[in-house]
């Protein structure tokens, strides 16, 4: 099922292109014992794999600038796309294995192992009925819908081809709606349905959507700022199709979804929350845990390292309890930092600015850490409020790497009382500068690696770099403020408490509440952001396990280059060589670094 292969092996992640590369590799990859016939065969199928994939997933392209297949969305939902996919993996995979990975140039094994591991994962996932649970309170194409239809994601409103290009892409919209109720049925006979608690979050979104004039709609955004420049007969003509298209079409298919859920899959919706607790189950899980941290750890060895970290984190927490003169035991300072008023701004765009604030000072700070940085612009942006409830706290979209379309910051302003200050500095280094954003730009914008790397994603490293740079707050000059540096801490703790509760619901039998009781046992969290927390893990089973997985794994890393090196230790150089070829399984970073040591030595 695309839709969440989607998620799972292919967001938008980045690279630099002015890196320092090792002596004895040269910058398109090859080396001097490489084969040049190997090299270009492997260069002509990453590029026509590229292509096809675009083709067949005509939203990849808009989001990285190509509006080749603006017209279109792909049938995600449907059985011809599924077989197209998995025949795709399989040419591919067939051919690859057919090249002679040892005539290959270093860069080029690089290459050739990411897009093996791609494939197979990929064909991997068509063992599992992603498809007949096409739809979550976090997950849902109707919410991903609304925001690429009021301009606010990737698709395009600039000219007119774009407004005409969108309207047609309802039409698949249209289609995949009735697809996923068809599969949601099928579920249904076969026991594989979603939680009830989860389905309970998607009913308000889908009505959010529900008007009775096309003007109050989110989709009626373009019309509402629709370029001076069109034409008077453009300017009648769309409005009157955006306005038949929003209420004859679009409002009907939110209409049709929710009707279907609340009269008949909310009354076969299940009691239990665990991936672990439908049929095949645990074998799901296991992969998804594989897929996730892209480590062969067993979801009981990551439990236990999380109540290690737990344990670890609660420690280094007394420590600030202790500079800030705190009389109480850790739950009275959690409660302590959970309510008072200095910790809380009044009124939602105030977080939103002070997300803001942050962009340029940190910016500067990062010269003393990076050598690189991207080019691609950056802004912040409040959470809309259709999604907000269910939204996390803060995430990144990548930009376009023309520079078109910026890297935005997402920040949820929901609930404000659940948003304290103390947590702002970490969060804005995991998601801006210098975690998501570098890193996803500056992959995006590296043209000397192949396309698919430039848009590949691997989890593990990824939210690895974003909870890395998170730890990198001191060294950096930030966390002056002691409850900034707790902030930071219940951050990392937060993480820690994921590797524990993810696995406690989908391999330990955990119920939502005995996930909601721990993590009001070990962290400053308040009940809205818990809840939604715990209703996300849920949902997308195994993914909460990479942030911590990778990023310790990257400290790991660090501590055996600064040990091996010692005072010639560089930690600018550290960082860039960890950059600069992008998102990659843990095992396969390891052994770059490795190597990159080794030609210092």
């Amino acid at each position: 099922m695309r839709s969440t292969k989607v998620v799972l092996l292919a967001a938008l992640l980045a690279l630099c292109a002015c890196s320092q590369k090792d002596p004895a590799t040269t910058t398109n990859g090859g080396s001097a014992t490489g084969s040049t016939s190997d090299a270009a065969q492997l260069a002509r199928l990453f590029d026509e794999h590229f292509e096809r994939e675009l083709e067949l997933n005509p939203l990849d392209a808009t989001a990285i600038g190509d509006d080749r297949y603006n017209d279109r969305l792909a049938l995600t939902n449907s059985a011809e796309y599924r077989a197209a996919e998995q025949a795709l993996d399989e040419e591919f995979l067939t051919r690859l294995l057919a090249i002679d990975r040892e005539q290959l140039g270093y860069q080029d094994q690089l290459s050739y192992d990411m897009f093996r591991v791609l494939r197979e994962q990929s064909l991997e996932a068509n063992q599992f009925p992603f498809h007949l649970q096409p739809i979550n309170q976090f997950y849902l194409l109707t919410s991903s819908f609304v925001r690429l239809g009021s301009g606010a994601s990737v698709h395009p409103f600039e000219t007119v081809k774009d407004y005409d290009d969108f309207l047609s892409r309802v039409d698949d919209f249209v289609i995949n709606v009735d697809l996923a109720i068809d599969n949601m049925k099928e579920g249904m006979r076969e026991g594989i349905v979603q939680p009830e608690v989860l389905m309970v979050k998607v009913i308000p979104q889908l009505e959010s959507q529900f008007h009775d004039n096309a003007e109050d709609s989110d989709f009626w955004m373009p019309i509402a700022d629709m370029p001076d420049s069109f034409s008077a007969e453009d300017r009648v003509r769309l409005t009157a199709l955006y306005r038949d298209t929003i209420e004859s079409r679009i409002i009907p298919s939110f209409e049709r979804l929710d009707n279907f859920i609340g009269d008949e899959y909310m009354a076969a919706a299940r009691d239990t929350v665990g991936l672990g607790d439908l049929p095949n189950g645990k074998a799901w899980y296991e992969y998804m845990v594989r897929l996730r941290t892209t480590t062969n750890l067993t979801p009981a060895e990551i439990h236990e390292i999380g109540l290690d970290e737990v344990a670890r984190i609660h420690g280094e927490m007394q420590q600030v309890m202790d500079e800030v003169g705190f009389d109480g035991d850790l739950k009275e300072f959690f409660d302590f930092v959970n309510t008072d008023d200095q910790f809380f701004f009044e009124e939602p765009e105030q977080l939103i600015q002070g997300y803001r604030d942050m962009s340029a000072h940190i910016t500067e700070l990062t010269r003393t850490l990076f050598d690189i940085a991207p080019k691609t612009a950056f802004e912040v942006r409040r959470v809309e409020p259709f999604r907000e409830q269910s939204a996390s706290g803060g995430s990144y979209m990548g930009g376009t790497p023309d520079g078109a379309r910026p890297g935005v910051f997402y920040a949820n302003a929901y609930n404000i009382r659940a948003r304290p200050k103390w947590a702002m500095e970490s969060l804005f280094l995991h998601e801006a500068i210098p975690g998501h954003h570098f890193q996803i730009s500056l992959q995006q914008e590296n043209e000397e690696i192949p396309q698919f790397r430039r848009f590949a994603r691997f989890t593990a490293f990824s939210e690895g770099w974003g909870l890395y740079a998170e730890t990198l707050g001191r060294e950096l000059g930030v966390y002056t403020d002691p409850y900034q540096y707790f902030g930071a801490l219940n951050a990392e703790l937060w993480r820690s408490i994921r590797l524990v509760v993810d696995t406690g619901i989908h391999a330990m039998g955990w119920s939502r509440q005995d996930v909601l009781d721990y993590m009001y046992a070990n962290s400053a969290v308040a009940p809205a952001r818990a809840i939604s927390e715990a209703e996300r893990f849920m949902a997308i089973p195994g993914q909460a396990l990479a942030y911590k997985i990778g990023q310790l794994k990257i400290r790991e890393i660090r501590n055996k280059a600064e040990q091996r090196l010692g005072e010639e230790f560089d930690v600018v150089a550290f960082h860039r060589e960890v950059l600069q070829d992008g998102p990659m399984p843990l095992s396969m970073l390891e052994s770059k670094l490795d190597r990159w040591v080794d030609a210092q030595l």
